[in-house]
């Protein structure tokens, strides 16, 4: 909060700052550890799906306290790699399916519930899962109507061109944008 704070004094226009989760408690997990392959236990609407939604509220509650807010929050860094990560990575595992069903069901009421205007991005993971997992996210009305753009991260580009996923998925979903939200030099 600090260095935070430190940064958006020093600029000169406003930051809009974004968060995204690695994992949830390990009480939460299917797989009982902050660490590895695991999703949420149960599936969304119920008290797990829910209280994880909350504990993206209570995130926002307690930064706003110090005077810190966030434009937007991602559903899941990386859902995908909670599939394949070492065993040591903090994660969850959400296919584009659970992740349609948590924003439908959990995070996107709760969000909107909350007094935060803070916005909600979907995937925060790879292009190359893109189209689908915008079609699958998007197609649905519900989680579309909670769901500001699409968070994308960009160490597998050179595997697939950006018209067949970037471009194919803006003209898919016009009204939702696309915002590379991580990425390094170096990867390979």
């Amino acid at each position: 909060i600090p260095l935070l704070r430190r940064a958006l004094a020093m600029s000169k226009r406003p930051l809009l700052l974004f968060a995204s989760p690695w994992t949830a408690p390990a009480w939460m997990k299917s797989n009982g550890d902050v660490r590895g392959k695991g999703t949420l236990k149960g599936k969304a609407g119920d008290k797990y799906h829910k209280t994880w939604a909350n504990y993206f509220i209570k995130f926002l509650d307690e930064y706003a306290k110090r005077n810190v807010t966030f434009w937007a929050v991602t559903a899941q860094n990386e859902p995908l790699a909670g599939l394949f990560t070492p065993p040591q990575a903090p994660t969850i595992a959400f296919t584009a399916a659970q992740q349609r069903d948590f924003i439908a069901r959990d995070l996107g009421p709760a969000l909107a519930r909350s007094p935060h205007r803070t916005r909600l991005l979907m995937l925060d993971d790879q292009r190359i899962h893109l189209p689908h997992w915008a079609k699958v996210v998007l197609g649905n009305a519900t989680a579309a109507r909670y769901v500001a753009g699409l968070a994308v991260h960009w160490y597998l580009d050179a595997i697939v061109p950006p018209g067949c996923s970037l471009e194919a998925t803006h003209k898919l979903f016009p009204d939702h944008f696309l915002l590379y939200t991580e990425a390094c030099t170096g990867f390979f």
